[in-house]
């Protein structure tokens, strides 16, 4: 009945005019949120194998999708589960994500990829900060490690995928997100090594990937004997010369936290012109949803990806915090505010017991390899919440 109450109040709120939202309807509609992903969650966990973590549903064969620890997304079900149980204190879904966590506890040490961030610090690092256990802490500390070894001194930047029959040395947007774990780990060590790495390769990027309009390329792979870029391309998006649209929202949110953590004002002064490039794009959907890349075909049939919406939502509102510009803050906050507004409408939020336990829909993952298209995928679940709780913290 407290689900079915929750939707009911939901509808009626969503459907009242948007400005006039008091502090307690958000407030309202952010703890119904985190009390629907317990039921959601716990549905999830009866269909998650032991041995796997989960990332997507397909609505369309009732098939539920996890993958092996080593996937790039493995942390972000424990990441969730720590979020979930931050806001509810809810022994079982605690006790789920101390159990996903030892699941994924030897990639520590894995170097096969870039994504140790994704892995280890939305994960680990989120049970730290809850805990403060310090065996966490260690996880952290020999994580770092891992990914520093994915570093070229050649090219200034930390190599995304292995050389393969497309890319040499590929560098993608989506590694400005792993830097968080670098750089924690240094400012809380003392050792100055990691901090290095993430501010090199932060600056590598602010060179290469970005166009003279402040949207980002996808991959730049790199002349190792040059350290030049020999193409700009993209894997996930539309075009080499597109927008793909949650790559836009890695690029935001990876120089809004490096601004966290330098207080390099070239890095503030990026995001914003990123977050410029975004709230302004004549592509962008009213319901600031938005389709799978700026550029993409047959727009506006085109589909939506809610997982850049989620991103882009959580970035902002972290970007507000360090905007003086009253006008620029403002807008910050109510385009995230709109999006997480809408995501929470029966048109994105799933009914409960449904989608496989994943709380959002519509989202994209790659569609010119034709892989995970308008299905659930559990970053953005993870990225929603995280939204929720930002505003939350910092806005009510």
């Amino acid at each position: 009945m407290k689900i079915k109450s929750f939707l009911l109040n939901a509808t009626l709120v969503l459907n009242a005019v948007f400005p006039a939202k008091s502090i307690a309807q958000m407030k309202e509609l952010i703890d119904e949120n985190f009390k629907n992903a317990v039921s959601q969650y716990k549905t999830m966990m009866s269909l998650t194998p032991q041995d796997k973590l989960p990332q997507s549903y397909d609505p369309q064969t009732n098939k539920f999708h996890a993958r092996e620890r080593t996937w790039w997304c493995s942390g972000f079900y424990p990441g969730t589960l720590w979020y979930i149980y931050e806001q509810t204190n809810d022994a079982a879904i605690k006790k789920e994500a101390e159990r996903s966590l030892e699941l994924i506890e030897p990639n520590q040490t894995y170097t096969g990829n870039h994504d140790l961030g994704f892995m280890m610090y939305c994960s680990f690092g989120n049970a730290y900060r809850i805990t403060k256990d310090e065996k966490y802490k260690l996880i952290i500390n020999n994580s770092a490690e891992a990914l520093s070894t994915r570093f070229r001194p050649s090219i200034k930047a930390i190599q995304s995928w292995n050389k393969n029959a497309y890319f040499n040395s590929p560098v993608i947007i989506d590694n400005m997100m792993n830097l968080e774990l670098l750089y924690w780990v240094s400012d809380n060590t003392g050792n100055p090594k990691y901090k290095d790495i993430a501010v090199t390769h932060a600056n590598t990027s602010l060179r290469d990937h970005f166009r003279k309009d402040y949207s980002s390329y996808h991959v730049i792979d790199y002349d190792t004997v040059t350290g030049k870029p020999s193409r700009k391309a993209t894997w996930q998006g539309a075009a080499d010369c597109s927008a793909w649209s949650r790559g836009q929202g890695w690029g935001l949110y990876g120089y809004t936290m490096m601004y966290r953590f330098s207080k390099d004002k070239r890095y503030l002064k990026h995001a914003q012109n990123i977050a410029k490039y975004i709230l302004t794009h004549p592509n962008l959907p009213e319901d600031k949803i938005p389709y799978w890349d700026f550029d993409a075909p047959q727009i506006p049939k085109a589909k939506r990806d809610v997982s850049a919406a989620s991103l882009i939502a959580s970035a902002l509102l972290e970007l507000a915090q360090f905007t003086k510009n009253e006008d620029l803050k403002k807008s910050y906050i109510e385009t995230a505010k709109t999006i997480l507004v809408n995501l929470s409408k029966p048109e994105y939020l799933a009914a409960p017991g449904t989608n496989g336990g994943f709380l959002l829909k519509h989202s994209t993952g790659a569609l010119p390899l034709n892989s995970e298209i308008d299905v659930p995928l559990i970053y953005a679940d993870y990225y929603f919440l995280e939204a929720l709780k930002r505003y939350k913290d910092w806005y009510l």
